[in-house]
C-alpha cells in the first residue's frame, strides 16, 4: 500500500529486454536519489510513477535499483517504457502517516493531459480520464496522477472522457515529475480506493 505522497524523483536510466517478442516484458534500471535506497532490500515494492514494482536488484552504493516489468504491465501503463523521470515511493510502512490517501499502487488507466498552464503562483492541471473511470471522479475527491494523490476541483464529462481539473501548488511541481509533464502528455491514473467498494456495494446482486 501507498499514500501517494512522493518520497523522490528517479531517473529511469537503462532498459533491456527480457527476450525477443512482443509477449516479453523489460528490465528498468532506476537510479534513485543519494541516500533513498539506504532502508530498502530485495523484494520490497516501490511505485514508479504509481505503479507498485518488485526491487529484484539492489546498488545502493550506486543508488540504483531494478524491476522487471512484464508486456502486460507496459501496455496499460504510461512513461515506463522510455528513458526519463519518474516518481518514487516505498511502500507503506504500519506506523507511517497517511499523509495522501489510500493507494494501492495498481494503474486503472492511463489518462492525458489535455492542460497544463501556470496560473498565478500555482498550475493547472487537466487530465482526460477514460469514459470508464469518470464515473469515479468526483468534485474534492482524491485521485492518483503518475502516483501523486491529488484533489480534484471541478470535472468535467466529455465526449470521449470525464476531464478532471486538478491545482498544483509549486511544492507539488518541484518535488515531483508532474513538471515535467505537458499537453499530449500520458499519465497513469488509480481512482480512490473507497470509490471501488462503494461500487461494488450499490452494484452487487442481493441473496436472498
Amino acid at each position: 500500500m501507498f499514500t501517494g505522497i512522493i518520497t523522490g524523483v528517479g531517473r529511469i536510466a537503462a532498459l533491456h529486454d527480457l527476450g525477443s517478442s512482443l509477449q516479453h516484458g523489460k528490465r528498468l534500471t532506476i537510479e534513485a536519489p543519494p541516500g533513498y535506497l539506504a532502508d530498502v532490500g530485495l523484494g520490497d515494492s516501490i511505485a514508479l510513477n504509481g505503479a507498485c514494482m518488485t526491487v529484484t536488484t539492489l546498488q545502493p552504493d550506486q543508488n540504483q535499483f531494478t524491476v522487471d516489468i512484464s508486456a502486460e504491465s507496459l501496455g496499460k501503463t504510461a512513461a515506463l517504457d522510455a528513458l526519463g523521470p519518474v516518481n518514487l515511493e516505498k511502500a507503506l510502512r504500519a506506523n507511517d502517516r497517511l499523509g495522501g490517501h489510500i493507494v494501492s499502487g495498481h494503474v486503472d488507466g492511463m489518462g492525458r493531459v489535455s492542460f497544463f498552464e501556470r496560473v498565478g503562483e500555482s498550475w493547472d492541471l487537466r487530465v482526460l480520464a477514460p469514459k470508464s473511470l469518470g464515473k469515479y471522479l468526483a468534485y474534492k475527491g482524491s485521485i492518483t496522477v503518475n502516483g501523486v494523490s491529488l484533489t480534484v476541483n471541478r470535472i468535467a464529462d466529455l465526449p470521449d472522457g470525464c476531464e478532471a481539473h486538478i491545482n498544483l501548488i509549486p511544492h507539488t511541481v518541484e518535488n515531483t515529475a508532474l513538471g515535467t509533464l505537458a499537453a499530449g502528455s500520458h499519465v497513469n491514473l488509480e481512482i480512490d480506493t473507497v470509490a471501488r467498494y462503494v461500487e461494488r456495494m450499490l452494484t452487487a446482486p442481493t441473496v436472498s
